[in-house]
């Protein structure tokens, strides 16, 4: 369904005319026909007043758009493909401690004996997982079942002493069926074979919320500690952790609890390299309905904040609820209180969390203090990298031949580009009094076509205009086109500076491109 078709459709069931729609949006009834015909395209201002008018978010008009994500069945070079370029990542992620928080909605719909498997699949990869759940829904049910009624403040149940009954009974069924499927799980399963040991454990001491509003929240607490200490012994010993949301007083006393605060508190305590959150979308989408992959914890900010309660730009984000805005809100702390990498990612999604891990675009949204993109000088440490970019380019006759111990040599001139800490291009600049030629340019195929390439070009050029270099020049035998739309001029060959003359080799017959800066 088109995103016109959706408006027609919230309209129609709204009982609003053509006509009376384009009165409510100050709009003309022709052109809101084409919208909804999808012959004229719609502005985010105009998107807002349709969403104000039929009271609804954009996300409601979006999400008959977003197709089904599906893994496709692997050929076997795409496997063998696949495979190499997820190496890297289980290197990387061998002994990091990772929190993967869901809440009971995961449980309800028989979603997790798919997320067990790839659970065990990171527990076998070395991989320290906690586990900590929700369980709302399991509550509603066991409440309703007793015939029991509680409140909500702010979202968070008031539990008093007849619901917190309710609250042990869910919490205890559930963490039983997670244990027994972790360990059942396994046969004839992708992990047969397998010897996961479970572990859970009182490892949250509480404390009361108190009054919220006038309201005494009663046996619905907050953490007040996580034994860091005990759930490290047991991730030491090979023991996935499963942490539910109860919390002892040291005088005894239990406490009801929040998922998202447990998985919090329980992240930073642990000092946890990654903190995952499993929600009911593909992640953050900003109002053109694109998902946004990577957001710096600034952008990450200034989003929750467009859409906070008290900002008339609420809509600003498409695709989220105010459970999801808690959970970004949840992101937000744990980036600030230093966990490296915080990732949102589709519950729906079969084998989510393998995809957003170990593929380098994933699946969902990750929040880093720091863009994940980086531009460096190189080191010596590098040398083997930058041969391996190069290296291709060379051999199709792109770039002259350089080895190791040349690139070694010349390791002062070259800068690297990083995405998550791994070199995916390089670039060289060799200076020649008031020029500097630009050489030795080379991207990773695998990252080509999405702007890196522009990005360290920009910067080496911005680079050489701080240096106070005149002219930047570049020889090339099969990128002129590239060069032309940077701005740059072909010139005779006898132009280059002298010294640069004397290395040119003939028997390729470069071109001669330079720019004024």
């Amino acid at each position: 369904m088109s995103l016109g078709e959706s408006i027609r459709k919230r309209r129609k069931s709204l009982g609003f005319t053509l006509q009376a729609l384009a009165k409510k949006i100050a709009s003309d009834p022709g052109n809101l026909s084409r919208i909804e015909r999808g012959e004229q395209n719609i502005g985010e201002a105009q998107l807002l007043k349709i969403c104000e008018a039929l009271n609804c978010a954009p996300s409601s008009l979006f999400q008959n758009n977003v197709l089904a994500n599906t893994i496709p069945k692997l050929d076997s070079q795409t496997f063998a493909r696949w495979f190499r370029l997820a190496a890297p990542y289980i290197n990387t992620f061998s002994n990091k401690t990772f929190v993967i928080a869901f809440g009971g909605e995961l449980l309800d719909e028989d979603q997790f004996t798919a997320l067990s498997h790839d659970i065990n699949l990171l527990t076998c990869l070395n991989v320290k997982i906690i586990l900590v759940h929700g369980a709302r829904p399991q509550i509603d049910q066991k409440l309703k079942e007793k015939k029991i009624s509680t409140q909500l403040v702010r979202n968070v149940r008031v539990t008093d002493d007849l619901s917190m009954e309710a609250v042990k009974e869910a919490n205890g069924l559930i963490k039983i069926n997670i244990e027994s499927t972790l360990s059942s799980s396994l046969l004839n399963s992708p992990m047969a074979g397998s010897d996961i040991k479970v572990s859970s454990g009182n490892f949250i001491t509480a404390k009361p919320l108190g009054v919220i509003d006038g309201i005494d929240m009663q046996h619905t607490g907050e953490v007040r500690k996580i034994d860091s200490a005990a759930i490290k012994k047991k991730l030491d010993n090979k023991e996935l952790v499963v942490i539910s949301p109860i919390g002892y007083s040291p005088t005894g006393e239990v406490f009801n609890l929040t998922m998202e605060d447990v998985a919090l508190k329980t992240s930073i305590a642990l000092e946890a390299d990654k903190l995952i959150l499993l929600i009911d979308s593909d992640g953050i989408f900003n109002l053109r309905n694109e998902l946004l992959h990577e957001m710096t914890l600034e952008k990450a900010i200034n989003l929750y904040k467009s859409t906070s309660k008290n900002n008339p730009k609420k809509h600003e984000l498409i695709n989220i609820n105010s459970n999801e805005l808690d959970l970004l809100e949840i992101a937000i702390k744990a980036s600030e209180a230093g966990i490296n990498k915080i990732h949102l990612i589709n519950r729906h999604i079969d084998g989510a969390i393998l995809q957003e891990l170990f593929t380098d675009e994933g699946v969902g949204t990750v929040i880093t203090e720091k863009a994940l993109d980086a531009i460096r000088p190189a080191s010596h440490n590098d040398v083997k990298g930058i041969h391996k970019l190069i290296n291709p380019l060379e051999a199709g006759g792109y770039l002259v031949k350089r080895g190791r111990e040349r690139i070694d040599h010349e390791i002062e001139n070259f800068l690297v580009i990083e995405h998550d800490n791994k070199i995916i291009g390089c670039a060289a600049l060799y200076s020649y009094d008031d020029y500097v030629e630009f050489a030795c340019f080379a991207i990773n195929k695998n990252y080509q076509s999405k702007g890196f390439g522009s990005k360290l070009y920009n910067y080496c050029e911005e680079l050489a205009r701080q240096r106070n270099y005149k002219y930047l020049f570049a020889l090339t035998t099969r990128t002129e086109h590239w060069f032309i739309e940077k701005g740059f001029k072909e010139e005779n060959i006898q132009k280059l500076p002298k010294k640069r003359i004397e290395s040119y080799l003939p028997q390729r017959n470069s071109k001669f491109f330079i720019k004024k800066l």
